[in-house]
């Protein structure tokens, strides 16, 4: 870590959960320069490393070419292809899945869609197609979990299975990702960096966990270049252990503020409130350290202000200090 940190602290890292798929986080103080080294690293793994589930594959009964069409259906294969492609799967196991779909008139929407266990379809409204009375659909679509992107060709070249068509396919489970640097500042330093990440997922997978696994991807390829985990010029370099020590031992050192509580909300009749400002006692804590023959010394203040102050702290569980 930048040695600069052992003087401004450790970055702290804020989430600010926009929705259930789009979360923001903030992280600052970084040295000058960090928020786009660090925002540009996490951006190209979110958008390009991450596991995701994806259609590779319909196979439509009596058709096996992306151009034709179906009877009694509005749209064509094409257009079908084209709305599976929009279809949000979460699977668990890394094996492929083929899922079947089979309906009869009216509008086809992904719940039509038979999945097994390890498959769950989250966005269940997608519109497939609408049927006409009488018309009928058979399909399998088949169902992968990878990474990146898989163009057709390669399915093609590679696939001896029949009457499949073949669909490109794009794994990430991430929709967007942007990040912002902007000046921050500690105390007198104003060159420091704030960074702004914004992530948000098809609901896959949460963007907390996105981040949390492209910062372990960008971890494992940085390690290959200190297998050894040397350290080279040890004094220029700070750890997150002893910047915290740091903190914790300035946090202590600090004289502690005590709290100050108005004692005008105890309620007190005027002639007491003013005995007691008079006397330098403005706060609920200044008055519970004072004793009841401390009170009665001050001008003013006699018996039956000493009542009132005793039951007004009493409905709060307080009491004065003993004599």
């Amino acid at each position: 870590m930048h040695l600069i940190q052992e003087e401004i602290g450790l970055p702290q890292i804020k989430i600010d959960r926009v929705s259930d798929s789009l979360f923001v986080f903030v992280v600052d103080p970084l040295p000058q320069g960090y928020g786009t080294t660090i925002g540009n690293a996490f951006r190209r793994v979110l958008l390009s490393s991450l596991p995701g589930c994806a259609v590779t594959g319909v196979k439509i009964k009596g058709k096996n070419y992306e151009y034709s069409t179906i009877e009694g259906a509005k749209e064509s294969v094409l257009d079908m292809l084209l709305n599976l492609k929009q279809l949000k799967v979460k699977k668990t196991s890394k094996e492929p899945s083929i899922v079947k779909l089979s309906a009869k008139a009216g509008e086809i929407t992904a719940k039509d869609i038979q999945v097994p266990s390890d498959v769950e379809i989250l966005n269940p409204e997608l519109y497939i197609t609408t049927l006409e009375k009488g018309a009928a659909l058979e399909m399998e679509i088949k169902i992968e979990k990878s990474v990146g992107y898989l163009p057709a060709s390669t399915k093609q070249e590679t696939e001896t299975e029949a009457d499949w068509i073949w669909i490109d396919a794009f794994f990430s489970p991430v929709k967007k990702v942007k990040f912002m640097a902007e000046n921050t500042r500690v105390g007198q330093m104003t060159n420091l960096d704030k960074l702004t990440l914004e992530v948000e997922t098809n609901g896959s997978m949460s963007p907390e966990d996105a981040v949390k696994f492209s910062a372990n991807i960008l971890q494992s390829y940085f390690s290959l270049f200190n297998e050894d985990n040397l350290q080279v010029e040890p004094e220029f370099m700070s750890d997150v252990e002893s910047i915290s020590k740091k903190q914790m031992e300035e946090e202590e050192s600090k004289p502690k503020k005590e709290s100050y509580t108005p004692i005008e909300i105890l309620g007190l009749s005027p002639r007491t409130l003013n005995a007691l400002i008079n006397g330098e006692i403005g706060s609920i804590e200044q008055l519970v350290k004072c004793t009841e023959s401390k009170l009665t010394n001050l001008r003013g203040f006699g018996k039956k202000a000493a009542n009132e102050v005793r039951d007004a702290l009493g409905t709060r569980g307080l009491t004065l200090a003993d004599d």
